[in-house]
């Protein structure tokens, strides 16, 4: 299933910077010229689209302008939403938050009823409140963490619970890791605050930002670098008073293009990324095949990846042990856990390329000698970050994780080069694993197809 953040990624970076329109009208403040249209509101708007649609990689309209003009303002937003052309994310911002069962109402309100693609939702209720949307695994969720208002610091600031606990915001982060089983959620955070921005960036490294404030509310862009993921993308910053009470919205949206294209990974020249051409170079090398295959898993499935492969190619096993050492050098584990066999020599690159060390599972019990089940030195209580290949529905890593539980070690994070989308995020996830993975099953296919590589 694509995924909406899959959309979002291939969006931002064929726009070339991560630009969301906010389409937020105020009919007092509709420029003349749309007036006497049957519309005006509707006019405005599609003028707004036309103007930006080669320059947006998202459109946000909130709800709560249209809702001001009653039944009326619920058909012109249903009718914005549709003149928005295909293949362009839309995220409603409309801030619910409310028992499961209402929640359910919303969910089919904003994305059946109106056709969002995703949302803006308030945490305040809690994870119950919240599920009904993250069922919805092909849609986006923004969850607030720190919104761009002045008054985010009379609650999100405050210590959870008592003094010395982290403030709300980030205890927010940290729980919308734990809920991003589907890998469709992500979160709000102002650009105005650029210190929390920096902070929650560390707490979900691979989450996508919705980033609002920059313009009329003051936020600059020059600060947003901080909210970057290590692959250069992940945050979604949306401009709405700035291009569509301008003069000229055309030239606003150029400009502030321009100066976001700088947090975008370059696809001016064509030039893959290193992420890119390390996709390309395993599909060059054979290691993605198409057919009919039975997986370990005991799924069949008409692409099977051999990353086996990389030992015959060390160019690539270095430039895939650079995208595993970016996972672990920010989870700082006290040791590696290499899953036999094809992960060994990736696991290997990574503990050389980091410094941290390594261990690694047998495949089987040893008969003789010490009879080790783990090869390696390590102590009860240690970190381990565990290092695959790829999973399928993480049946064979979990297996893993809880060999190493059993010796004592804290076995919380997997990282793999690629998650073929099948199962396993939300499997580890049960098991209270995080999965950390540069490449996703839906995207590769999606890099393939624009260098000119066929499936």
């Amino acid at each position: 299933m694509e995924t909406f953040f899959g959309r979002l990624r291939e969006r931002v970076s064929g726009a070339g910077a991560p630009l969301c329109v906010g389409l937020d009208p105020r009919s007092d403040r509709v420029p003349d010229r749309f007036r006497s249209k049957e519309n005006p509101i509707l006019a405005w708007n599609r003028a707004i689209i036309e103007a930006t649609v080669d320059v947006a990689a998202a459109y946000k309209p909130n709800s709560a302008f249209y809702e001001a003009l009653g039944r009326s303002g619920w058909e012109t937003l249903k009718a914005t939403i549709e003149a928005i052309p295909d293949g362009i994310p839309i995220i409603l911002d409309a801030k619910r938050g409310d028992i499961g069962s209402t929640a359910e109402a919303y969910a089919a309100a904003i994305f059946d009823e109106l056709g969002a693609d995703a949302v803006t939702l308030s945490p305040y209720l809690g994870r119950d409140s919240v599920e009904p949307f993250l069922r919805r695994h092909d849609k986006g969720i923004f969850l607030l963490c720190h919104t761009s208002n002045p008054g985010a610091r009379d609650l999100q600031t405050l210590p959870v619970c008592a003094p010395g606990r982290p403030p709300v915001y980030q205890e927010v982060a940290r729980r919308a890791v734990r809920w991003n089983e589907h890998r469709n959620l992500g979160l709000v955070v102002g650009a105005t605050y650029p210190e929390a921005l920096a902070k929650v960036r560390k707490i979900a490294p691979e989450m996508w930002f919705l980033v609002p404030g920059v313009g009329a509310q003051g936020g600059s862009v020059e600060s947003l670098g901080v909210g970057l993921r290590a692959d250069g993308l992940g945050i979604l910053v949306n401009v709405s008073r700035g291009i569509g009470l301008a003069e000229n919205p055309r030239s606003a949206a150029l400009e502030y293009h321009r100066k976001l294209s700088s947090l975008a990974p370059s696809t001016s020249s064509g030039a893959p990324t290193p992420l890119e051409s390390l996709i390309l170079s395993l599909f060059d090398i054979g290691a993605v095949k198409t057919g009919d295959f039975l997986l370990a898993s005991g799924q069949r499935s008409n692409v099977y990846i051999d990353l086996r492969l990389l030992v015959s190619a060390p160019s690539l096993l270095e430039e895939a042990a650079r995208q595993y050492a970016r996972y672990v050098e920010r989870l700082k584990p006290d040791l590696l856990a290499g899953v036999p066999y094809a992960a060994l020599p990736i696991a290997t690159a990574v503990s050389l390329l980091t410094g941290v060390p390594m261990i690694y599972p047998r495949k089987e019990a040893k008969q003789h000698g010490l009879g080790r089940e783990i090869e390696g030195t390590y102590s009860p209580g240690q970190r381990v970050a565990v290092i695959e290949d790829l999973v399928t529905t993480g049946g064979s890593t979990l297996r893993t994780v809880e060999l190493l539980r059993s010796a004592g070690l804290t076995a919380g994070d997997v990282v793999v080069l690629i998650d073929r989308e099948q199962g396993a995020a939300e499997s580890l996830a049960k098991a209270g694993v995080r999965l950390h993975a540069p490449i996703r099953m839906s995207e590769m296919w999606g890099i393939l197809a624009r260098h000119g590589r066929s499936g």
